[in-house]
């Protein structure tokens, strides 16, 4: 499945947070820059390497006007674990049927150890205030993710 395309409108959803509440893109709209970034599963080394270095990003993000949120197939209830686990300082958001992933175009066909399966692949998107895709990031290794999102969102800005 494809991303959807840069300067496309993203993708709506209405996904529930770590404490059970709504979270809609929609809401952000004309308000804020947005960072979704998807990741397969709480408290594993790669994921938890990526979401602590958006916790240790969160007021450069936020001196950009960016609000950013770590969506996976992780149940809600998993999520506040991973968070105090981490001290994570940002909104995790619970896709269990994974249907956000795959408007985004980031469920599909991964390989580990040999084997074949369906999972959600490692991608960021940025949103720009219109709701429109500014940048989609699909490369790039965790212990970097942040740095290499804060370059990018001042070739942006």
């Amino acid at each position: 499945m494809a991303h959807p395309n840069v300067g496309e409108l993203a993708p709506g959803f209405n996904l529930q947070d770590q404490d059970g509440n709504a979270v809609n893109l929609e809401h952000f709209i004309d308000k804020s820059l947005v960072v979704l970034f998807f990741y397969p599963k709480a408290m594993t080394p790669g994921c938890t390497t990526q979401a602590c270095g958006i916790r240790d990003i969160k007021d450069e993000l936020e001196n950009r006007g960016v609000v950013a949120f770590g969506i996976s197939p992780d149940p809600v209830d998993r999520l506040p674990k991973f968070i105090a686990k981490h001290d994570l300082n940002f909104s995790l958001l619970s896709d269990e049927d994974h249907a956000v992933a795959e408007s985004y175009g980031c469920w599909g066909l991964k390989k580990f150890m040999g084997k074949e399966f369906m999972g959600l692949i490692r991608t960021t998107f940025i949103i720009g205030k219109d709701g429109k895709l500014l940048k989609v990031m699909d490369k790039f290794k965790t212990k970097s993710h942040h740095d290499d999102l804060l370059n990018v969102l001042d070739e942006l800005i």
